[in-house]
């Protein structure tokens, strides 16, 4: 195998072919492929091959799985749970499909915990935040009471976004909040031995206090009667040199001045007594001093003893039940040696909460970013498979030191690519993603054939029964998604919620055929105000039978908000944002958070589902109904809306519009087949009332805001009602205008206009009509309008019929309001200011188009480009062997397939010369 390289995988911004929205985790994948084979390269090559068919792992089973999964006998798996568990625990490589809610979690969760019991580490990979969190909920629900589980056993890498996940086992799982929850205790045990040392020392303090004064009065005794001692010497010394200086004092006195011839002996004699005099001086001033020395000695002596001898008694009584002062040094020791221990461990605390995981939860894309995330990982496990693009799982997979486990269902969502559909990438760029991020592991193990059928191998456990969906429900998701290989329904068939008359069926089809505004707009198929108006209505419903709680309904209980109860899908982010707004406006902030895509709803489930379809206008559905075939974009997206219903499935479609434009054998196509052949079906008027113009005024405020259809009969009566009612502004959209409603209208108009109101008439420009007589009278019933006070605008191709009155009432339908002739169906009257400002915004997109007849481009379809040299790529407009090639726009590519049978040649779009015109062609011919 090839390995990708940075310029395969997009890591160049002028590469495009292979880029998800986070370009940054391509160039690291790109990075870390790269580096496979090197000796820093924690990717095993052969065991990443197992994810595309090379090698052969092993595959066994493990004969004994209560050794390593807890209470093994009494678990309620269903046998190909069972296999899928025993399997992996002694298989090299699983691959475990698991469709919709067939228990492939509890399964994981299971293989995690043999995993860990057999004292492996354990890498669980999936490719959403949420996924890895619902998974590792389940894990922790399995291994809570393992020794060391509170101080990081199982973790999460990465921010915890599941609430539930959070709660429960935050404080166990985040390595941060393990961190500061061991600081903490360690902190606390630093701080318990600190105050142990300081009281084991105050302790030996007090035996010091006793053992110091004892000492004091023993040395002091001692002092004292040195002291005394001392005196007594010195009194003695006093005496005896007193004793011997009087006499020399006398003898000296006698000898007087030394005169006369005895001069010299009377001096040597006078010398010789006073040395002895000053001999005998000194003798006495030591004495002296020491006298005063030891008097001093003596007091302090006595002092002290009196007062240690004074406090003595205290401090006995103070070190009384003290331990003995030996053992209190040891207790210092030891609570001294703890701190050190602490005080490291402090520091190292990171590094120890990574050594102690033994199973660590992450998204593919942390995965691929962080140069380590354990210190050995012996088994990866890599959930939801089907949305990890292909060079992800291969490295993800690389990493397993002993076993592989891959689980998911390839046909739920795939992975977020865009390298496919590039307009700028080369054909062979194409080719590669293709290859290399379009497939899932499932495809490229080869356990999916071309066709998207699954193929019988030792490697994969196909889980079969589902316990989410109610029997009818499961029955339309067979029907779309799995009619190779049909799941069987293990819950019973009642529903969980009270009963509603609204719902009381499993599957229920809003069909809102000629309800829903006609447009040939780009991102006309993208919104749909008339499905948007169901969805409100079927909400109100819910909420009048106490389904979901009222927007006055305080402290509702966990299980019985709305957003437990329902959720919408819409495979269209312009109608999620529609839906989103307007129910928060109509029913409260907590219905916001009812609608969301497909892709947002991945995992998720609600005891009733609402499909908005959307389609309703447009040149076709759009992208999300493209796909034909199991493998298919279509298939998945349409598997995982429908499954996301547990009790309850209702599906809104304007079923005559898709089935004028899904191809035949489309999966969307058997969703609709299976519907009208076996769901409870209603019409889009069963829910939206039909009213009559005399009942505007008798409505109360909450009725007349509610979405209402009219029969023509009554619209004229109903509108005019409105009218008359405007205070701002009127727009009247009208294609077509004729004399007689003109001459009705512009009264009515004309009046309001004087009164102040914004008075404006789109319809299409004289020079459209086909006639120039029918040229004229257009332009004299534009004269008349403008007569009457209103503003004409003039717009190219239009095709609505609106009416938009103060920017807060929408009408809309089939009936040119300006005009005799033409459709005259029902129209559908709708209070919402944003409904009325998607439609104008909607209007405004059309007048951006090419149009679709200009006289000056046939004419300029006509000059043929000259035909190309040998080895020349042919120009647009050209006709080459039978081909008349076009210069096709990426986005309109399904149009001029559909519309003039357009094909592909990988590099020119061409169609038959033979039967496709060029004036047929010219919005895809050259011009000038």
């Amino acid at each position: 195998m090839r390995l990708a390289t940075k310029a395969d995988l997009g890591a160049n911004p002028g590469n495009v072919q292979l880029r998800l929205d986070e370009a940054a985790n391509w160039a690291a994948l790109a990075e870390r492929i790269e580096a496979v084979g090197e000796k820093s390269s924690p990717v095993n090559a052969q065991r990443a091959g197992w994810l595309v068919g090379q090698g052969t792992p092993r595959v066994a089973q493990e004969a004994n799985p209560g050794r390593w999964v807890a209470n093994w006998p009494k678990l309620r798996l269903n046998p190909r749970q069972r296999q899928a568990v025993t399997q992996a625990l002694a298989s090299e490589a699983l691959f475990l499909w698991g469709p919709p809610g067939t228990g492939k979690t509890d399964v994981v969760a299971h293989i995690v915990e043999g995993s860990y019991r057999q004292g492996l580490n354990v890498l669980f990979l999936a490719p959403t935040k949420v996924a890895v969190d619902q998974a590792l909920e389940r894990i922790c629900d399995l291994l809570a009471r393992e020794e060391r589980f509170g101080e990081g056993l199982v973790q999460r890498a990465g921010e915890i976004e599941l609430p539930s996940l959070r709660s429960r086992y935050g404080e166990q799982l985040d390595p941060s909040r393990i961190a500061a929850r061991l600081m903490h205790d360690i902190d606390a045990a630093l701080s318990t031995a600190t105050a142990r040392v300081k009281e084991a020392r105050g302790a030996v303090a007090l035996h010091d206090t006793v053992t110091d004064l004892e000492a004091a009065i023993s040395d002091a005794t001692t002092a004292h009667a040195n002291a005394v001692t001392a005196e007594t010497n010195a009194n003695g010394a006093i005496l005896k040199a007193e004793a011997k200086a009087a006499p020399l004092r006398l003898k000296i006195s006698k000898v007087g001045q030394p005169t006369g011839i005895f001069a010299d002996r009377k001096a040597a004699k006078l010398r010789e007594l006073q040395a002895a005099l000053g001999e005998e001086t000194g003798k006495l001033s030591a004495a002296k001093q020491a006298l005063g020395s030891a008097q001093r000695t003596k007091r302090e002596a006595v002092g002290t003893l009196t007062s240690s001898r004074a406090a003595l008694p205290a401090a006995h009584a103070a070190a009384a039940g003290v331990p003995p002062r030996v053992n209190l040094v040891l207790t210092i020791t030891a609570c001294q040696q703890e701190i050190d221990t602490l005080s490291e461990r402090r520091r190292r605390i990171q590094d120890d909460i990574r050594s102690q995981c033994r199973v660590l939860g992450a998204t593919v894309a942390k995965a691929v970013q962080s140069r380590k995330l354990l210190d050995r990982i012996d088994v990866v496990v890599i959930d939801e498979a089907g949305m990890v693009n292909l060079p992800s799982a291969w490295f993800a997979a690389g990493l397993a030191g002993k076993r592989l486990v891959v689980a998911g269902d390839f046909r739920q969502l795939p992975a977020v690519i865009k390298g496919e559909g590039d307009r700028k990438a080369s054909t062979a760029e194409r080719s590669h993603s293709r290859e290399w991020a379009a497939r899932d592991a499932f495809h490229a193990a080869g356990l999916v054939g071309p066709s998207g059928a699954v193929r019988q191998d030792p490697r994969l456990v196909a889980l079969d029964t589902q316990y989410r969906m109610r029997k009818a429900i499961c029955a339309v998701v067979n029907d779309v998604a799995y009619p190779d290989s049909p799941l069987k329904t293990g819950r019973d068939d009642n529903s969980r919620l009270p009963f509603a008359p609204l719902i009381d069926a499993p599957v229920i089809l809003v069909d809102t055929s000629g309800k829903c505004i006609r447009s040939t707009t780009r991102d006309a198929h993208k919104s749909n105000v008339v499905h948007e108006a169901v969805i409100h209505e079927l909400t109100r419903g819910l909420q009048y039978e106490k389904v979901l709680p009222g927007r006055k309904w305080q402290d509702v209980p966990e299980g019985e908000r709305a957003t437990d109860r329902l959720g919408v899908i819409a495979p269209y982010r312009n109608q999620v944002k529609a839906l989103k707004g307007s129910l928060a406006y109509r029913f409260g902030e907590d219905y916001e958070g009812l609608v969301d895509t497909v892709h947002r709803f991945q995992g998720s489930q609600r005891p009733v589902m609402v499909v908005d379809t959307v389609a309703g206008a447009g040149r076709d559905p759009g992208f999300f109904y493209s796909g034909l075939g199991l493998s298919s974009s279509t298939c998945r997206l349409l598997n995982v809306a429908l499954s996301r219903a547990q009790d309850h499935l209702v599906v809104v479609a304007d079923v005559a519009f898709l089935r004028r434009h899904l191809p035949p054998g489309s999966e969307a196509l058997a969703m609709l087949d299976h519907l009208q052949a076996h769901a409870q079906t209603i019409s889009a008027d069963q829910l939206i009332p039909v009213r009559g113009a005399e009942e505007l005024a008798e409505l109360s405020d909450e009725e007349l805001s509610r979405p209402a259809f009219f029969d023509q009969s009554e619209v004229p009566r109903a509108v005019t009602w409105d009218i008359e009612r405007a205070v701002r502004g009127i727009e009247l959209y009208s294609a077509f205008i004729d004399q007689g409603p003109v001459t009705r209208w512009a009264s009515l108009l004309g009046a309001r206009a004087a009164q102040g109101v914004n008075v404006t008439v789109f319809t299409r420009p004289p020079e459209e009509q086909k006639e120039a007589a029918a040229e004229a009278r257009h332009k004299l019933r534009v004269d008349q309008l403008r007569a009457a006070g209103c503003r004409v605008e003039f717009r190219d191709r239009m095709h609505e019929k609106v009416l938009i009155l103060d920017d807060a009432v929408l009408w809309h339908g089939s009936k040119n309001l300006l005009a005799n002739a033409g459709p005259t169906d029902i129209m559908m009257r709708i209070t919402d200011p944003d409904s009325c400002t998607r439609v104008r915004r909607l209007m405004d997109s059309s007048r951006l188009e090419k149009p679709a007849w200009n006289p000056r481009r046939t004419e300029a379809a006509k000059a043929v480009p000259a035909q190309p040299k040998p080895g020349e790529r042919p120009a647009p407009g050209v006709v080459l062997n039978g081909r008349l090639y076009l210069n096709v726009p990426f986005h309109e590519k399904d149009e001029a397939k559909q519309q003039l049978k357009a094909k592909w040649d990988g590099k020119l779009w061409h169609v038959d010369a033979a039967t496709v015109t060029r004036e047929q062609a010219a919005r895809w011919l050259p011009q000038g």
